[in-house]
């Protein structure tokens, strides 16, 4: 096969189906990157074209309703999100993968340390990218506050040309492969205006599966290593670091096998540090693989 990059719209539940990006690596131990809510597969581009060179098999995938995947109206739960990645990872085992890498940002933190809990062994580590501790019901007393505090903004009918301006003013230090990612997050109109490929409904039906997600009832049954990659925003502290500094530092002490490590950086440290992430998640698979 020459092509280094493929893909592929793969069924995990009855008019379900998943676009996955792939990419073909050498020998390594393969990566599969999940992404957060409201995200897409495109933003772990730079992080993908990173881990082929070092010799990874790499797929990344639109988790439903997301991206060019099937947008059905339920099943957005952490139950049946988690589902959909076993049934994925499943897949790709029948193309010769074995206990790959899971790494998952933010919202898809979450998701991968749920499947690790529900399916040990499943896979060979986890990785949380500023994710895979978030508990809201930690910080809003109930659902109708975090739905109101974390309301998506209204972007339908915005010209792509004004999205694209302001990515690059507010992210002047990203590479490419994170603005054209981020672009991806939605469909481009005739007219030149912009829709979330995630609408409005199935992202509050997203945010209350995790809003109801209790990751740290979990880490006990996990067996598998474990990195935590949060970011660092700087001078720019907040009550929202110093919570999460804390909800790391609890996962590494009730984790049985995980270490975290702070980037200087946004939360979608892939779209903006993709290099770096890469290099740190082909350390950690060398480290299971040792």
């Amino acid at each position: 096969m020459t092509d280094p990059h493929v893909v592929e719209h793969v069924p995990v539940a009855d008019d379900v189906s998943l676009h996955v990006r792939r990419w073909y690596g050498g020998g390594r131990t393969p990566v599969l990157l999940v992404h957060g809510l409201a995200s897409n597969a495109r933003l772990w581009d730079g992080v993908a074209t990173h881990l082929q060179a070092a010799g990874h098999p790499v797929a990344a995938v639109d988790q439903r309703g997301h991206g060019r995947s099937s947008k059905p109206d339920d099943g957005y739960d952490m139950a049946t999100v988690v589902e959909d990645l076993r049934r994925l990872v499943e897949h790709l085992g029948q193309l010769g993968w074995d206990r790959p890498v899971v790494a998952g940002q933010s919202w898809g933190g979450n998701v991968v340390v749920e499947l690790a809990a529900t399916h040990p062994g499943l896979a060979g580590g986890v990785v949380g990218v500023d994710g895979g501790t978030i508990e809201l019901a930690e910080r809003f007393g109930s659902w109708e506050d975090c739905a109101a505090a974390l309301r998506p903004p209204a972007m339908a009918g915005t010209p792509l040309t004004d999205l694209e301006r302001m990515l690059r003013s507010s992210h002047p230090d990203w590479p490419e492969s994170g603005i054209q990612g981020t672009l991806a997050c939605f469909e481009v109109r005739e007219d030149g205006t912009i829709a979330p490929w995630l609408t409005l409904e199935r992202h509050l039906l997203v945010l209350r599966g995790l809003w109801e997600h209790r990751p740290s009832q979990r880490y006990d049954r996990i067996t598998e290593p474990v990195l935590l990659l949060g970011a660092d925003p700087g001078p720019a502290e907040s009550d929202w670091h110093r919570d999460k500094v804390r909800a790391h530092d609890s996962a590494a002490a009730a984790l049985p096998d995980a270490r975290v490590e702070w980037l200087r950086g946004d939360h979608d440290l892939h779209a903006q540090h993709p290099e770096l992430v890469a290099d740190l998640l082909t350390r950690f698979a060398d480290e299971i693989e040792t």
